[in-house]
């Protein structure tokens, strides 16, 4: 008996592992039904196949619901199902700096793995009011007539809607340029847009130098719907790290219309009952939690930033949408880009009168508030004499004074593609066109003066531009300095 005793220091002792488990009843369009999974919880992954992943979310006393995250056509019903351990976690780190990748943070540019540092889920509480601070540092957008007249502060979050082709990638992708040098990581999100102009998008911030201190994640058109609903939380997450990490960060959804759609297929789906527009019911809701993580954080929590500009796109100029006055509601400002002003050729073509920014002028340096305390007011009475004059022949020289000096401001504002502009530069046009200098005071000589002053200024007065770039305020020496060099700019280079 003795000899058939088991030598217990030799024996294996296996692990093992407990999941709860489902099955597969039913396959519609990238969602599961499942039944047996008796503890889920919304945002958490299960494991539909090899390789294949899912996400549940919703479910009732009998069945659970689940996106699929990925081929859904490698799935058959009755296939076993595995509940995996928390939620969907997105990786995260500063390896992802400069890269291309898709909704799950796997690289689609073909150079290789990307360490992460973390895993971050995707679908967290925003950070309370007790963790933030108020929004008082600029954003420096380059754009004259934002920085000017609608300031965008570090924390902030700005929508930015308009029809198709009214200039709206354009105004983001600018933004992202001009951070160039000025430590703003940039993370720029496109929704179910096509592969063609994300490429272009791509070669617009590589030649500009922005993929340095960038990352794009994507879900195209082409991907699944699952990808296209998880990919602007995604892209939370990413700058959620580098803001926890004392950072700031500019997050673009381009576009969140687009994000709508793809939830409401879902939602249909899903058959749950439709509302205003065939959108469900939890619509607000949906992208209040995305877009109430934008945030200034306070000296405890390290300080830093996270600046969201979501994109929507209007219908015929059609703000009243439920896309629409829902992200009005959240966002702290809009830009209003008019179609009508586009194809004028007043580009960027921001609509100072359906455009506001909440946080005000108090997050613009000292130099720009000083510049551009009228210039809202003076340019929609500019635009309201235009309308008024077009039925009327003969004018009073205050209306044509008042006029000629719109026009100037009009073109002041009109700026280049991929042409953002220094606080420097932006500071002298400005303080030039107050002073209501009359060799300027017209369309063509400000075209021709904003093209050559800061030229001027660089061979000339270097020193200058440091101090206004440096000091960002006009004090009396720098005013000084600047009238002097203007004179001396008008007096020997504006007859050549």
């Amino acid at each position: 008996m003795s000899d058939m005793k088991p030598d217990m220091n030799n024996a294996k002792i296996e692990s093992f592992e407990i999941k709860d488990t489902g099955t597969i009843q039913e396959i519609k369009k990238g969602i599961v039904k499942i039944t047996g999974l008796s503890n889920c919880v919304n945002g958490q992954l299960v494991e539909l196949h090899s390789n294949i992943k899912g996400l549940v979310i919703g479910f009732s006393e009998k069945e659970v619901l689940a996106l699929v995250l990925g081929d859904d056509t490698k799935l058959t019903i009755g296939d076993v199902v595995y509940a995996e351990e928390g939620v969907f976690k997105m990786p995260v780190g500063n390896n992802f700096i400069g890269r291309v990748v898709n909704s799950f943070g796997v690289p689609c540019d073909e150079k290789g793995r990307i360490q992460e540092d973390d895993f971050y889920p995707i679908f967290i509480e925003a950070p309370g009011v007790m963790e933030r601070q108020p929004v008082e540092q600029p954003l420096e957008t380059g754009i004259k007539i934002i920085d000017t007249c609608i300031p965008i502060g570090k924390g902030q979050r700005e929508l930015i809607l308009g029809d198709r082709v009214s200039g709206k990638t354009t105004l983001a992708l600018d933004t992202i340029l001009n951070q160039k040098g000025k430590g703003i990581i940039c993370i720029f999100c496109w929704i179910g847009g096509s592969q063609s102009a994300l490429v272009r998008i791509l070669e617009e911030l590589q030649v500009g130098g922005a993929m340095d201190y960038s990352i794009v994640i994507s879900a195209t058109a082409s991907d699944s719907s699952a990808e296209q609903y998880v990919v602007p939380y995604a892209a939370c997450a990413l700058g959620e790290y580098f803001m926890n990490h004392g950072k700031d960060v500019l997050v673009v959804f381009d576009n969140l219309t687009k994000h709508a759609w793809v939830y409401r297929e879902i939602s249909l789906l899903l058959q749950r009952p439709p509302g205003r527009e065939a959108y469900p019911g939890d619509m607000f809701y949906i992208h209040s939690q995305l877009v109430e993580r934008g945030a200034k954080l306070n000296d405890e929590n390290g300080a830093g930033s996270m600046t969201l500009l979501p994109i929507v796109e209007t219908q015929e100029g059609d703000v009243t949408g439920l896309i629409c006055s829902n992200l009005v509601s959240m966002t702290d400002g809009q830009l209003y880009l008019n179609t009508t002003l586009f194809n004028e050729g007043f580009r960027p073509a921001v609509d100072l009168g359906l455009s506001v920014s909440r946080i005000g002028s108090k997050v613009q340096s000292k130099a720009i508030k000083e510049v551009s305390k009228t210039l809202k007011w003076e340019h929609a009475q500019y635009r309201e004499l235009v309308s008024l004059t077009k039925v009327r022949t003969k004018l009073s020289p205050e209306v044509e004074k008042s006029l000629k000096k719109g026009m100037a401001l009009d073109e002041l504002f009109i700026q280049d593609k991929n042409s953002p502009l220094s606080l420097a530069e932006e500071a002298v046009l400005f303080y030039a066109f107050n002073k209501e200098m009359p060799e300027i005071m017209d369309r063509a000589a400000m075209k021709k003066f904003k093209r050559e002053i800061f030229k001027y200024l660089v061979s000339n007065s270097p020193q200058l531009i440091e101090s206004i770039s440096t000091q960002k305020m006009f004090t009396e020496e720098i005013k000084k300095a600047l009238d002097k060099t203007l004179e001396e700019f008008f007096k020997t280079q504006w007859q050549s």
